[in-house]
């Protein structure tokens, strides 16, 4: 078996990535489908007796419809609370390509869908030659775009889609509402829906990350491509 992959990038980091990237794994799995999250690269891990954890990539450990060891869903831990790449120069290490290839194609292999969360923003480097978005363009994955609903959200989102529509396929974007309703959240969303030309997934109310229905009629349309190759192009 091959996996599809969909690719959750944010506006900003503490955008609510992994609430969306939980909530499609839940609805993949209710419908009966074989879907596991992956975390590539996390930093801010703690420290526990089985080694580094970070909170998100255990939240899509258990989102997830299948077993995996956490190990496979988050190849890269560190424990500094800093950009991915930085936080890996801190301990001496680099994040290799190669690596993560690895990991998608070992998760891929048993799956029907990879829901892959990256860190921060869409142009977050993995290591001082790619970026995440460069990552993840040349292995064409759709991309889905997650718009934290907070001050200054309509010039990020707008940045972002350009930024991704270069190189990749922004199939979708989904607005959340994070922890406090945000002034004018009705005028600021409708903006957003009259100014992002690809289709809205939903939104993620205020305050309620759980429970939440996206629309993923478009992921049934993308499973009925070409399935991932296991490595890059």
């Amino acid at each position: 078996m091959s996996a599809r992959s969909l690719f959750v990038t944010g506006t900003d980091t503490g955008v609510g990535k992994t609430v969306v990237a939980c909530t499609v794994l839940r609805q993949l799995a209710a419908d009966g489908q074989r879907a596991v999250g992956f975390k590539p690269v996390a930093s801010g891990c703690e420290t526990t007796p089985h080694g580094l954890r970070n909170d998100d990539a255990l939240a899509l450990q258990a989102a997830s419809g299948l077993s995996a060891a956490y190990d496979q869903i988050n190849p890269y831990a560190f424990a500094p609370p800093i950009a991915p790449h930085l936080a890996a120069a801190a301990v001496g290490q680099t994040v290799r390509i190669s690596v993560l290839d690895q990991a998608h194609a070992a998760l891929a292999a048993c799956a029907d869908w990879v829901i892959v969360e990256g860190a921060g923003g869409w142009a977050v480097p993995l290591n001082d030659d790619l970026s995440f978005g460069g990552w993840v363009a040349q292995r064409d994955w759709p991309v889905l775009l997650v718009v934290g609903m907070r001050l200054g959200c309509i010039n990020h989102a707008m940045l972002s889609v350009e930024a991704i529509s270069r190189r990749a396929r922004l199939v979708g974007w989904v607005a959340n509402g994070l922890a406090e309703r945000m002034d004018a959240y009705d005028e600021t969303l409708a903006c957003l829906k009259r100014q992002i030309a690809v289709p809205f997934w939903g939104e993620i109310a205020t305050g309620r990350p759980h429970g939440a229905q996206l629309d993923l009629s478009r992921l049934a349309q993308l499973r009925c491509e070409t399935t991932d190759d296991a490595g890059p192009p």
